[in-house]
């Protein structure tokens, strides 16, 4: 927008009355007008500019770009405005002596056009500054947010850099986390430099990710102690777990030998070979451990922590099938000893389920019925293999378990067709 024409004084007159003076008053009342209006629409200006650069620095969206376009749009109509001012305003001098009526009355006729039209334009860019309240409310709230976000971003890299000397001051190195926090250092640079350079929104987000990223560290670093000890407990632990296995397994075959001699071969085929399956998870599991040692002696925690839970689900493997050989012979022993205590436990499933079955009915419902009574042939037909002279106890048991399995899907589905009310 063009500066405001100065007014230069003219010579002292004196009074001459008549209509010339009278018309040269209006023009020049005329004039300080539109001198008014061009200021006022030239501070509207220069104050909403500021808003608009505000939200170009902050807002790339739609909203934000057809907004400075729209922007654009209006400084061509106020440059057109003010040249129609400025040359109303040279157009005539009306501090001459001899200024003529009519030559003062064109003066003011185009000097108050030029004000009318200074004061639209200004009245078109208040409505279009009002329209800018609610992209100019993000912007500020981003641009409020945007010193906090990089003085965190700071604090936090600072943070963490203390926690690794305070680590590495205990001994541990820590050299993955340094390497982490030294991948940051491009990012501070970038933050130092400033939104003007990279912008706002991409400073904010850069702000907010160091932060977070220099918090774990931080973390991480603090938490590196109590870390190591854990993994050195664990070894201990596991190792000691493992010796212990070696000396169960070695039970296994004691256990194997009797369930050879009393009951037939159905009943522990499925474990001869857990003897020699145990004694090569543990020797799996000593390996590991060896392995795991060495990852933390060298401080590769995570390749330490990966190991020991190798350890752990091969000692859980090796658990699980040394107690299998010894629960296999309690559960045969307790059966061969008294088979009746089994059958009753899977007829009172089925009992049971026949009478929730039956509650408010007549009749049975037939999706409910048939699995029911297929349970109660297959009951029968299990407690048939225990005659002979070998009886296949261990065919028994799971088919009895399969049993109350399938009566207990049934009560379910029972409740779930009857709205899940209790019965």
């Amino acid at each position: 927008m063009a500066a405001t024409p100065r007014r230069t004084p003219g010579p002292v007159r004196g009074w001459f009355g008549g209509r010339a003076e009278s018309q040269r008053a209006e023009a020049q009342a005329a004039k300080d007008a539109a001198a008014g209006a061009f200021y006022e629409l030239d501070t509207a200006q220069r104050d909403l500019r500021i808003s608009v650069e505000t939200i170009s620095a902050v807002d790339d969206s739609a909203a934000a770009r057809r907004a400075i376009a729209d922007f654009e749009a209006l400084g061509r109509r106020i440059d057109e405005a003010s040249s129609r001012y400025i040359e109303a305003v040279d157009a005539q001098d009306l501090d001459r002596d001899d200024l003529e009526a009519s030559v003062a009355g064109r003066a003011r006729a185009e000097l108050t056009a030029a004000r009318d039209e200074l004061v639209r334009v200004k009245q078109e860019l208040d409505r279009f500054g009002s329209s800018l309240g609610p992209l100019l409310g993000k912007a500020e709230t981003q641009l409020a947010r945007l010193a906090p976000a990089v003085e965190r971003a700071r604090q936090a890299l600072l943070a963490a850099s203390n926690a690794l000397d305070a680590v590495r001051e205990s001994g541990l190195r820590a050299d993955d986390l340094a390497a982490r926090l030294a991948a940051l250092s491009p990012e501070l640079t970038r933050l130092n430099q400033g939104a003007g350079q990279h912008g706002v929104p991409q400073t904010l987000e850069r702000a907010e990710r160091v932060a977070r990223e220099a918090e774990a560290i931080r973390a991480e670093a603090a938490r590196l102690p109590e870390r190591a000890a854990e993994i050195d407990h664990r070894l201990v632990s596991l190792r000691t777990r493992a010796q212990a296995l070696t000396t169960r397994a070695g039970q296994v075959d004691p256990v194997l030998s009797e369930l050879r001699r009393r009951f037939s071969a159905a009943c522990w085929q499925d474990l001869q070979h857990v003897p020699e399956q145990a004694a090569e998870n543990v020797r799996q599991a000593e390996r590991r451990l060896t392995e795991a040692r060495a990852a933390r002696d060298a401080q590769r925690w995570p390749e330490a922590t990966s190991l020991l839970s190798t350890v752990r689900a091969l000692l859980n493997t090796t658990d699980e099938a040394v107690s299998a050989a010894g629960d296999r012979l309690r559960r045969l022993n307790a059966v061969q000893k008294d088979p009746q205590q089994e059958i009753e436990r899977t007829r009172f499933a089925i009992r049971d389920a026949q009478r929730l079955a039956m509650t408010g009915r007549a009749t049975p419902d037939p999706r409910h019925a048939g699995p029911l009574d297929e349970c109660v042939a297959r009951l029968e037909r299990a407690v048939g293999t225990l005659e002979g002279r070998h009886p296949d106890y261990w065919h028994f048991l799971t088919e009895t378990e399969a049993v109350r399995q399938t009566v207990a899907r049934v009560v379910t589905r029972i409740r779930e067709d009857r709205g899940g009310a209790p019965h």
